[in-house]
């Protein structure tokens, strides 16, 4: 297993500039995932690393070696596309050995790999099947273990699951998860679905609109502490609130118009960070706690009425508008059958939060 490599990687399409200038290291043996926005230039990454579309300019390395302009059959990296790509006249089992078949395998070691492959993706019993006669979610393990028979140093997942049902989807993740784990092969998921990254990833990057990533590190790491407005708002939900930074008696407060001071807290100061500079606060609507009753023990506390509710089932969502028009969004968990606490339509409510639970973004 080798870690992925790309400097200084440009790539144009018909003359327009889709990569510019992209350098990125992926982690050996991680599961690794690339978010971002549609026609951000996703896609166009992995068709670079697995060689199926070629560089402008910069390089490619497989550990320490560049594979920038190496053959396709070369490189030990395969791909796993959102339409699968089988064949349809094969059967399940021909479908997996297909590539065993080209290198004129023996036939006993091309049926114990078949077999191995198809144990890993669930699908013992299958290798009669039709194609044609598989549901999605089959055809897509098959895929897979066309895709892993030949044990490639690097799997490339381009949005695999986004023609699958939500609980289908939900369910091929958690088996994506325990299959990189069995084999400790270096996966690489394209995605722009935000909660399929945060799920699957190990790691992961995260691309804006004009193909630049903005942000990388573990799915915790982002969702916690992003680093800009696109990054809080792209993954997962979050509020934002304009502002000016402010500093009374070594305290920083953010001073909102029409709400008053809000306290936060930087545990890392950015040189940015001046007394007087417009910025922005992000909270995520789960750090929030949504009372008809005034509590204590919170660093703030914000007053509103209730104009819309949204049920999940495991959660309710809020939306509160503030004294100052601004609305936020709340989540609250649904712990209890009975709450001692309902809340409803045009009810006047408290906000709390810590300030701990704040995030600081640059204006």
């Amino acid at each position: 297993m080798r870690q992925i490599r790309l400097e200084n990687v440009s790539k144009t399409f018909e003359g327009e500039e889709i990569i510019s200038g992209l350098s990125l290291e992926i982690p050996t043996g991680k599961f690794f995932a690339l978010l971002g926005p549609s026609g951000c230039g996703k896609t166009t990454i992995l068709r670079l690393i697995a060689g199926l579309e070629s560089v402008d300019s910069g390089k490619i390395y497989l550990g320490d070696q560049e594979i920038t302009h190496q053959p396709i059959y070369k490189r030990r990296i395969n791909t796993v596309f959102q339409q699968y790509a089988l064949f349809p006249h094969l059967s399940v089992f021909e479908n997996v050995a297909y590539s065993l078949r080209i290198r004129r395998e023996k036939e006993i070691f091309v049926r114990d790999k078949v077999y191995d492959a198809l144990k890993m993706v669930h699908l013992l019993g299958f290798d009669n099947k039709n194609i044609n006669s598989l549901s999605g979610g089959q055809q897509q393990r098959v895929a897979l273990a066309r895709a892993i028979i030949s044990q490639p140093e690097v799997l490339l997942l381009d949005e695999p699951l986004a023609a699958l049902d939500q609980k289908l989807k939900e369910k091929l993740l958690i088996e994506l998860i325990e299959l990189q784990d069995k084999l400790k092969t270096t996966f690489v998921y394209v995605t722009h679905d935000q909660s399929e990254a945060l799920t699957v990833a190990d790691k992961m990057a995260i691309m804006n609109n004009d193909g630049h990533i903005e942000q990388i590190g573990t799915p915790k790491q982002i969702y916690e502490f992003p680093v800009s407005r696109f990054v809080a708002n792209f993954v997962g939900n979050t509020n934002i609130i304009a502002g000016k930074l402010i500093e009374i008696d070594n305290q920083q407060m953010v001073e909102v118009k029409g709400l008053g001071n809000i306290f936060v807290f930087a545990p890392s100061k950015k040189n940015w960070m001046i007394s007087g500079c417009n910025l922005f606060l992000s909270i995520r609507p789960e750090k929030i706690y949504i009372s008809k009753k005034e509590i204590n023990g919170f660093s703030n506390h914000l007053i509103g009425r209730v104009d819309n509710i949204i049920y999940y089932g495991r959660s309710t969502q809020y939306s509160v508008m503030l004294k100052n028009g601004k609305k936020l969004m709340v989540f609250e968990q649904n712990e209890e059958h009975f709450p001692q606490e309902v809340i409803d339509y045009d009810d006047n409510v408290n906000l709390y939060f810590q300030k701990e639970n704040i995030v600081l973004l640059q204006g």
